[in-house]
């Protein structure tokens, strides 16, 4: 039986819009309960104004480099000094920096830290794509063809090449985020690939293990959203489609996914239980999957939650943040209920300039007012006269809308967005493309693939303008 834990100094290791999300779980979960849970931000100077320093219980200054402010959030000595300071006896660390990094895990129990979220052994076998890939092989769920392990070298990616057959992706072992991935239609390009994915893993994660696949040719991205306490119970709270990608960013996300007959979605979701369960994993998660007409295939797991975890507690009813706590502190999730209703779709604004190749395009927040009412969720953690810094992610705001069906669900998004009055000074974002992209027929239809966005993007042709909200400063 598990002792319940006291969590008193909850530390958000993140910035941004992930902590602001976990500050405001953290002070619903009090007033409900009447508790002392005192909620903690880290920030740097790009970040002193922002928002979720403000309103956080307590904020620490990190100290950091300036345009190098990022690798405050991964340095382990700095952050355990911070932690220190705060008198932190938990720790919450979103999504990124160094939310499936194992190693920052063991030091923080080594301090006696609460993370919130798996042991750093259920990180290391369920987080490494190529241990999750045995893992789930072992127990009969289905992978794609792949290389079975690491590849070496660019010589032995060539046997595994002709053996796999063509196309073909090469994948870092380690991270996620779309990083350390190259898609492969010629043998001639196999050994630039290689190199340049082995060399963007060792410079993002520290590790340039790679293993080759099998390209699933007009596959859906689709994952499941897990919840695992320390008792042994362990659930899905459905499936989620984020098959709107460009280049492996996700872009638009929605619950269920369309098309999707419920037989299929209970085996996916069947198997990410197993997968879960086989390793005493504790803590919420996502299993990810291609699907290709009525079959799937393992992907990977991320040990942590999503930046789209949101829509699914917009069908649910749930509180994934909240459940993290109430795992991290020991208590059973066996009385969990929930039932999904309606349907949720997210779309990511984010400071980028789609007719510059979706380049970063930040600066000044000069005006922001985003459209809110019945089934529309902001989750953001800027607002007016906020910068969003050149040193971290572009993500502005993530907009949801619910509906009865997905159709309305769809008009809710559009509506929000083509209200939200976003200017950036000098910079651009990419609310037009997202509208265009609702608007098309393929969309409104469903069920498109992980390669549809690249090609609507390249029929649109160069005279399309979708960069909108930007003024000269």
């Amino acid at each position: 039986m598990t002792a319940l834990r006291t969590i008193r100094r909850l530390t958000i290791v993140n910035r941004g819009e992930a902590a602001m999300r976990c500050i405001r779980a953290v002070k619903a979960l009090r007033a409900a309960e009447g508790s002392r849970l005192d909620v903690i931000a880290l920030y740097t100077r790009v970040d002193r104004d922002a928002p979720f320093v403000r309103h956080a219980d307590q904020s620490f200054l990190l100290a950091s480099e300036e345009g190098r402010e990022a690798q405050a959030y991964l340095d382990h000595e700095g952050l355990l000094g911070a932690l220190k300071r705060a008198r932190a006896d938990a720790v919450w660390p979103g999504w990124g920096f160094v939310a499936e990094d194992a190693a920052f895990v063991e030091k923080l129990k080594q301090a006696g830290i609460l993370f919130l979220g798996p042991t750093s052994d259920a990180m290391r076998r369920l987080g490494d794509k190529i241990s999750s890939k045995r893992i789930a092989e072992a127990l009969g769920v289905p992978v794609t063809p792949w290389s079975g392990g690491v590849v070496a070298n660019e010589e032995e990616a060539a046997v595994q090449g002709e053996k796999l057959g063509f196309p073909l992706v090469v994948k870092a072992s380690a991270g996620g985020g779309g990083r350390g991935i190259r898609i492969v239609e010629h043998p001639a390009d196999l050994a630039e690939a290689f190199r340049s994915a082995a060399s963007e893993a060792a410079g993002a994660f520290g590790d340039d293990r790679l293993f080759i696949e099998q390209k699933v040719i007009g596959g859906r991205h689709i994952e499941v959203q897990i919840v695992a306490d320390e008792h042994g119970f362990v659930v899905a709270l459905g499936c989620r489609d984020c098959s709107v990608q460009r280049r492996h960013q996700k872009l638009l996300e929605e619950t269920p996914p369309p098309g999707l007959s419920q037989e299929l979605i209970e085996r996916i979701e069947s198997s990410a239980v197993e997968i879960t369960r086989s390793v005493g994993y504790h803590g919420v998660g996502t299993v990810e999957y291609l699907v290709s007409g009525d079959g799937f295939a393992f992907l990977e797991m991320n040990p942590r939650l999503q930046v789209e975890h949101g829509i699914t507690e917009a069908v649910t009813g749930v509180d994934l943040v909240e459940i993290q706590i109430r795992i991290a502190r020991g208590e059973s999730l066996d009385g969990l209920t929930f039932a999904q209703r309606g349907v949720a779709i997210e779309a990511r604004v984010c400071a980028e300039d789609p007719d510059a190749g979706f380049l970063p395009a930040p600066g000044r927040i000069a005006r922001f007012d985003p459209a809110l009412g019945p089934r529309v969720r902001i989750d953001t953690g800027v607002t007016a006269g906020s910068t969003v810094p050149a040193s971290f992610d572009s993500l502005i705001a993530k907009v949801i809308a619910s509906g009865k069906d997905r159709e309305e669900a769809r008009a809710q998004l559009a509506c929000a967005l083509l209200d939200f009055d976003l200017v950036i000074e000098g910079g651009a974002t990419n609310k037009g493309f997202l509208l265009d992209v609702l608007a098309s027929d393929d969309y409104r239809s469903g069920g498109i693939d992980t390669e549809w966005l690249d090609r609507f993007v390249a029929e649109q042709g160069p005279a399309r303008e979708f960069a909108v909200e930007a003024l000269v400063a």
